[in-house]
């Protein structure tokens, strides 16, 4: 207890001397404990005397059966620790005690977990829990950071003891020793914090989600069978077989399409995406290592003032990225799809199919993030499993029905892109048809929208005084998670998708010049959008930037930025790439592409169990999250695979049985069709170069080519 008391106190002096630099008394307190005993004396001086009072709970005089058998395993361990038994030394070796770097901002000791909960003495089990601790409310210390400083050390007690009698203890020794009385919102322990080695037993959606896991893991293993033994021909598949091969799904997976046998295959998006999607783990990767326990948090301070850091604060741009790529997509192969059938496209089956790609993995992943997290893993931080499984109960059908950007919170934070992309793709349609039937009239005011949504933004955060030192949830939410704030980026990838369908085919004539300064603004609108903010960052006052200047900057950089991803996809496209375009358009990104959706459902779940299952302190540099990074990309590759086989690539090849049934509604019939959509000279996009562009091509599109 005696670690723990030191700890306490000389956490305070950080306050301390934020606060009240004058202040001795902490001092003064800090040398009477470096007189008191070792912690074990200390502890079994204690419990020597302990009574039937001592336990007693403050709504009852009268001691419950479990205030007996905490009493009696309490008494047990006093016992043993006067005989010196290695079990009870073990229970107080496991404790927590002053943690090493607190004025680096160190705020954990994690104690020994395992040594913890494996203790075992006839009916005695060990219980680890977390002692919750304020310093600032108990040095009785005004100050802005004592909301803020709050630390967790690890306590072992008998498991028959619950948090209300650890508390009573802790607060019995604390006036012994110190004589003071410790108000209970400074230092508690919390039974949500507590863990023994006796596992939760398993719910019915636990065992749910196993039961179909292993049952799409036997039909897949049967079909692979029947694959690779009985079947002659590739050609000869059932279909059912071919739905759950992993031998044909991998096929599938891994086929190459070089744009020398497809033209219409666009080669730099499987790269932009890939690289985008990289930018994404890395950028929740870093917020996974900031909430970690680490030694050294106080350097997160000089770190977000580097130049590296301003890839971390502004990654929302990877996101802006897959919005262009996803407008882009939507206008040019539908658009394709209209022309082809004259008007006309069923948008029901339009949206059915979508959902028959994206649906069931997203389901999945809601069943495997709150019931199997806890199941893969264990730890100091791993109570409860999925750190937001208590938000999942609540939400969970937001996320289904692709509206969680709007949850007060959600369950899975990172499928708020799925939901702004999805009420997006809604609205496609209605767009679609007014290019199909008005042409550049319906362009030109998509672009008015573009200029209306992005007056509505800069207006939002003038008139609420946004800032970006704004740490409210709320008004992030509507700066970030809100559709329209989102729309600008894929409108111009829409409208851009729309420009290069209208020019299908048309090689574009460019001297170096117009060349070289396509590419000098484009890199300069990148960059700018990345460093803007850099100087004001790097002066450590980024909150004297006025409400114009941040308006400003994220209105114009919502522009910007899918701007220069388009002259990027276009100088590619049209031959003036250069090393770009050898980088994007490598074959070697297909396959990662392809899988682009499954490793981001995914990699926040490995990313949560290997944050949560850390036995000790871990230490923050750039190298070290790098090396957590490709581990993560690693594991979330591997296991996105698996998923993709089981789930994915089976049911999302479904979307074969829609195909034939599709029936066109009533005709729309365009002004000029030559004049709007150029289809006399377009090649349509046919809709396998649609699933190789969106990395949804399976097996089952293979199967679904030849049987049409």
């Amino acid at each position: 207890m005696v670690k723990i008391l030191g700890f306490i106190l000389l956490s305070g002096l950080v306050l301390i001397s934020a606060t009240h630099p004058e202040d001795r008394s902490v001092l003064e307190e800090f040398q009477r404990l470096r007189k008191l005993k070792p912690l074990g004396i200390e502890f079994a001086d204690y419990f020597q005397n302990v009574t039937l009072g001592d336990l007693s709970l403050f709504d009852s005089q009268l001691p419950t059966q479990d205030d007996l058998q905490c009493l009696n395993d309490i008494s047990m361990l006093v016992l043993a620790l006067q005989g010196g038994q290695y079990w009870a030394l073990k229970m107080i070796d496991s404790w927590g005690g002053i943690p090493s770097g607190i004025f680096t901002g160190n705020v954990y000791d994690l104690g020994n977990f395992d040594e913890c909960i494996n203790i075992k003495k006839d009916s005695l089990r060990g219980k680890y829990c977390f002692l919750d601790v304020s310093p600032a409310k108990i040095l009785g210390v005004e100050s802005s950071l004592s909301g803020i400083v709050k630390m967790k050390t690890a306590t072992c007690f008998p498991a028959s003891c619950s948090a209300t009698h650890m508390n009573k203890f802790v607060d019995q020794i604390l006036k012994r020793i110190l004589n003071v009385t410790i108000p209970s919102t400074a230092m508690s322990i919390s039974e949500d914090s507590c863990q023994t080695a006796e596992r939760e037993p398993w719910n019915g959606l636990t065992i749910l989600t196993i039961v179909i896991l292993s049952l799409m893991g036997v039909a897949v293993t049967l079909a692979t069978l029947y694959d690779y033994f009985l079947a002659k021909s590739q050609d000869q598949l059932p279909t059912a077989v071919k739905l759950f091969s992993a031998r044909a799904n991998s096929r599938a997976l891994f086929r190459i399409v070089e744009n020398k046998s497809n033209p219409n295959v666009i080669e730099c998006l499987h790269g932009i995406r890939c690289m985008s999607l990289f930018w994404v783990v890395w950028i929740h990767q870093y917020d996974n290592v900031f909430s970690a326990p680490n030694i050294n948090r106080f350097s997160f301070l000089s770190w977000i003032q580097t130049p590296f850091a301003m890839f971390f604060l502004e990654g929302n741009f990877s996101v802006d990225s897959f919005f262009f790529i996803g407008g882009f997509l939507v206008s040019l192969n539908t658009l394709g799809t209209i022309c082809r059938n004259k008007g006309r496209m069923n948008v029901p089956i339009m949206y059915l199919r979508r959902l028959v790609r994206i649906f069931p993995i997203l389901a999945m992943s809601i069943l495997v993030y709150t019931q199997l997290t806890g199941v893969l893993g264990d730890g100091p931080l791993f109570k409860g499993g999925y750190s937001k499984k208590a938000s999942c109960a609540k939400t969970w059908y937001m996320t289904l029905l692709f509206v969680s950007n709007f949850a007060k919170d959600m369950c899975l934070d990172h499928t708020w892109y799925l939901a702004v992309d999805m009420q997006l793709f809604l609205i496609s349609p209605i767009l679609l048809f007014a290019l199909y039937k008005w042409g550049k009239k319906a362009a030109a005011a998509i672009l008015v929208l573009i200029v209306l949504l992005s007056g509505c933004l800069f207006a939002t955060m003038m008139v609420n005084h946004y800032s970006i030192k704004s740490l409210d949830f709320s008004l992030q939410k509507k700066m970030y998670f809100y559709t329209h704030t989102h729309a600008a980026p894929w409108l111009i990838g829409f409208l851009f998708g729309y420009f290069m369908y209208l020019n299908k085919g048309r090689k574009f004539k460019l001297n170096w010049i117009a060349a070289w300064s396509g590419w000098i603004l484009c890199l300069a609108m990148l960059f700018t959008s990345i460093f803007a903010l850099y100087p004001k960052i790097e002066s450590g006052k980024p909150w004297l930037m006025t409400t114009l200047e941040v308006s400003s900057y994220y209105t114009l950089t919502r522009v910007g930025w899918p701007m220069a991803i388009g002259w990027v996809v276009f100088a590619c496209m049209q031959g003036y790439g250069g090393l770009a375009n050898s980088f994007l358009s490598s074959p070697l990104w297909q396959p990662l592409s392809k899988l682009s959706y499954s490793i981001y459902i995914w990699h926040s779940f490995i990313q949560e169990i290997n944050k949560r299952i850390v036995r000790t302190n871990t230490y923050f540099t750039n190298y070290q999250v790098m090396l957590n990074f490709w581990s993560t990309m690693g594991f979330t590759v591997l296991f996105s695979y698996l998923l993709h086989l089981l789930i994915e690539a089976p049911i999302g090849g479904l979307d074969i049985l829609l195909r034939p049934k599709m029936k066109a509604p009533a005709e729309i019939k365009p002004s000029t069709v030559s004049e709007q959509v150029g289809e006399s000279n377009v090649d349509n996009v046919d809709s396998s170069n649609q699933r190789e562009l969106e990395g949804t091509d399976s097996s089952a599109d293979q199967l679904a080519e030849k049987s049409q």
